[in-house]
């Protein structure tokens, strides 16, 4: 089906060689890109940017329970995680809309500075709620990081030769998301949980300086591009409705109480507005011409499913590993290494291997039957299983997640023109984003009021131990009987959580079989499909 020609966006790349102009190259795969040590430049600084965003989330994942504990908030720990990818959810069409408009390395500069202020704000919170307020704040930086760097990679090499930068940059995900728990586990046990919030600010430094460095002048600045106010408002509060209704459902109040259905209310309302604004927007934040297109509708919603399993379960593994496995931070992170060591194995050959062929369709498709088969692994988990086939068990989903997840984002934007590139990637990105959040807080509210229910009662008085206090550190400190009882619950309480995904991934791998395989665009400013 063709794509949509967007007629309010400028056609003229944002950054880097337009095609035809001096020092670029026009060969057979890759056609008005920029080539030689200046794309080596400038994919260095997408790539660090992107590293130091990835490496500061998971560092942060590993010390959650120590954090929290000494904060006091273990009962709302879903909301460390949900705050940051609510806010950066609700920005991501309005840099992706912004950055085709206006250009998009000052939009960069500046995504990237919010998130080291979040970052700066974490460290020196005296309690839970300044916590959240520099997650929030992180996240308003981090929404525009990721879509803006994939926009600009658009910018400067063709969707053929991109897949090798594509798998490039999921090997620096893997990477930093290797290291982090292990960095994270180190710093605080020596140094405590604050300085994992400052350790990273010089490389977010370093970033922001490579950055306006090393990308060229926004090519396109419209005076007053117009805003879509309307479609920006109505998104952001079917999102945090939605958010809202979903921790808020069984944990603080009941599924049926008028509070969660209000909420619910107010999202359906807010998701009628917005695809009423967008029909009568001259510059739509998220274009609903997006949905005529086959292949971005399929990508859309596997990337929602596979993310809301991915993102949602999967973060609580660390804390599984402390408090079920009675492992320190630092051996919970090098046991989750496999995980990521599959993401960097499979994520750098496809991406080679779409370059060279040409050839994608199978990757998404072995990516979520693998999915499906290693989260039914992750269901079967208990305090007994061997530490050797749980970290097998890490591998299969990693090795899964890597032969698809950057090939998606490389599906949706072969099928746009160049005008759209950014708008299309913030917007499959936007719902893979609500995904994520949906996972993230469904998951959190389940578990909590899971593990309340299994351990709540377990723990004597005497002990002055609740639930908003337990963390690996207070539970090392328990009889041995009792720790026995508190990590038995915990496995309880989560485990079956990864059951739940099972089905959602099998309907993924269907979808895929229907993706329409489009030569891979051998020009930078290619018309679409």
């Amino acid at each position: 089906m063709p794509a949509p020609h967007d007629a309010s966006a400028p056609s003229a790349p944002s950054t880097g060689s337009a095609p035809g102009a001096p020092g670029s190259s026009h060969g057979p795969l890759d056609q008005g890109g920029m080539h030689g040590w200046k794309l080596a430049c400038v994919f260095i600084a997408l790539a660090l940017g992107m590293f130091v965003g990835s490496l500061s989330e998971t560092i942060a994942a590993t010390a959650l329970p120590t954090i929290v504990g000494d904060l006091g908030g273990v009962e709302i720990m879903q909301w460390v995680s949900t705050m940051y990818i609510l806010t950066s959810t609700v920005m991501m069409p309005l840099y992706g809309r912004l950055g085709d408009n206006i250009g998009r390395k000052r939009l960069l500069i500046v995504a990237m500075a919010l998130y080291a202020i979040g970052k700066i704000v974490c460290a020196c919170a005296p309690n839970m709620a300044g916590l959240l307020l520099g997650r929030a704040i992180s996240g308003l930086g981090g929404g525009g990081t990721i879509i803006l760097s994939q926009a600009i990679l658009a910018d400067v090499v063709s969707a053929r030769a991109r897949g090798k930068y594509m798998g490039a940059i999921g090997a620096v995900f893997a990477v930093s998301t290797v290291l982090g728990p292990v960095v994270g586990g180190w710093i605080v046990q020596d140094y405590g949980w604050r300085m994992i919030f400052w350790c990273t600010i010089p490389l977010d430094i370093i970033a922001i300086a490579g950055t306006a460095i090393f990308l060229t002048k926004d090519a396109h600045r419209p005076a007053s591009p117009d805003i879509d106010i309307w479609g920006i408002t109505t998104s952001i509060i079917f999102t945090v409705s939605l958010v809202f209704a979903t921790s808020w459902g069984g944990n603080q109040f009941a599924w049926d109480s008028w509070q969660v259905v209000g909420l619910f209310v107010v999202t359906a309302a807010a998701g009628v507005c917005f695809v009423v604004a967008e029909r009568r927007s001259k510059n739509p934040v998220i274009p609903l011409t997006l949905f005529h297109n086959r292949n971005f509708v399929l990508v859309t919603i596997t990337g929602m499913l596979v993310y809301a399993a991915f993102g949602g379960a999967t973060n609580y593994l660390p804390t599984f590993l402390q408090i079920v496995e009675d492992k320190s931070p630092t051996i919970a992170g090098l046991m989750m290494t496999p995980m990521m060591a599959g993401t960097l194995l499979t994520s750098t050959v496809t991406g080679f291997i779409a370059s060279a062929t040409g050839k994608y369709k199978w990757m998404p498709i072995s990516m979520s039957a693998m999915l499906t088969v290693g989260f039914a692994l992750l269901a079967a988990m208990s305090p007994a299983t061997p530490i050797v086939l749980l970290m097998i068990y890490f591998f299969i989903v990693g090795f899964a997640l890597g032969l698809g997840s950057q090939i998606l984002v490389l599906i949706v934007q072969n099928e746009f023109p160049h005008s759209m590139v950014g708008t299309a990637t913030a917007a499959n990105n936007f719902f893979r984003q609500i995904g994520t959040t949906l996972g993230t807080a469904i998951v959190g509210s389940v578990f909590t009021m899971r593990l309340a229910k299994l351990v709540g009662d377990s723990i004597p008085a005497s002990y002055h131990l609740h639930l908003a206090d337990l963390t690996p550190s207070a539970v090392s400190h328990l009889p041995s009987a009792l720790r026995d009882v508190v990590a038995s619950g915990y496995s309880q309480a989560l485990v079956p959580i990864f059951a739940m995904f099972v089905p959602l991934l099998a309907v993924c791998t269907v979808l895929m079989c229907f993706i329409q395989r489009h030569p891979l665009a051998t020009k930078v400013d290619n018309a679409g499909h």
